[in-house]
């Protein structure tokens, strides 16, 4: 079988657009990514909504906690968020808003949870949208991955690996250890940062059947690097970069 580019995972907030917006979502889709990259938190009244961290700042100096409001009250708000050097304004948007765009466009959404009571409606939403072809889970390390494998088994997710193990045991009992437990909550493959992965990594989880997926890689030179070695999907930030690495290493012209 001939040589395979990885897929191209646009990070929330790809080539300097706002994390968390529907502008995002269509830049990475328009640039040729494969996979579209983003965090998931729940209000108080269980709506889904596209966000890394639970706290936001209104532009009137409001702290907010998205797990302790209603989505109508968010929605109400202009919130204030760091964009480079500048201070830029956001409005709470919802996944739902983002699901047509994805199921239009037949690529693939990795949602990445930050909380566990997300999963159950992750699950119901994207099955009420008939995505489950078009959906996977990441943030999940060991439990809640079990979690999700236990509540909604046909919810498709990879392992994030757990750094800490790499830390604490030799490189080659962490990897074991790491693969073991993507098994045992049948993840379909394993999502971990760019620095760990090693060949040795990558040959053994390939031979159980566990693609790995790394994050985030913004240079070139290590765009070429990790496709080089063989990992099924490189998130990035600079989606326009990775599109131009893989035409050179397929030998296309744009």
């Amino acid at each position: 079988m001939g040589y395979r580019f990885p897929l191209i995972t646009a990070h929330s907030g790809s080539m300097n657009t706002l994390d968390h917006t529907l502008h995002s979502v269509q830049t990475g889709l328009g640039l040729g990514a494969d996979v579209v990259e983003e965090d998931i938190r729940l209000t108080k009244d269980g709506i889904l909504v596209l966000a890394h961290d639970d706290e936001w700042v209104t532009v009137d100096g409001l702290k907010m906690s998205i797990s302790q409001t209603t989505f109508e009250e968010l929605r109400e708000l202009q919130f204030e968020v760091t964009h480079g050097e500048q201070l830029e304004t956001l409005q709470i948007c919802t996944l739902e808003e983002i699901l047509p765009l994805i199921q239009a466009s037949g690529k693939v959404l990795n949602l990445d949870l930050k909380v566990d009571e997300s999963i159950g409606p992750v699950a119901a939403l994207v099955g009420q949208y008939g995505m489950n072809e078009q959906v996977f889970l990441s943030g999940c390390e060991i439990d809640r991955a079990m979690l999700a494998q236990r509540s909604n088994p046909e919810m498709r997710k990879l392992l994030n690996t757990d750094i800490n193990l790499f830390k604490t045991l030799s490189y080659r009992d962490a990897m074991l250890k790491t693969c073991e437990d993507a098994l045992a909550a049948s993840c379909f493959g394993i999502n971990i940062h760019y620095s760990i992965v090693s060949q040795e990594l990558l040959d053994f989880a390939s031979s159980l059947g566990l693609p790995v997926y790394v994050w985030t890689v913004n240079e070139e030179e290590l765009m070429c690097q990790y496709a080089d070695l063989g990992v099924a999907s490189i998130t990035t930030r600079n989606v326009a970069a990775l599109v131009q690495v893989k035409q050179k290493m397929l030998g296309v012209h744009p």
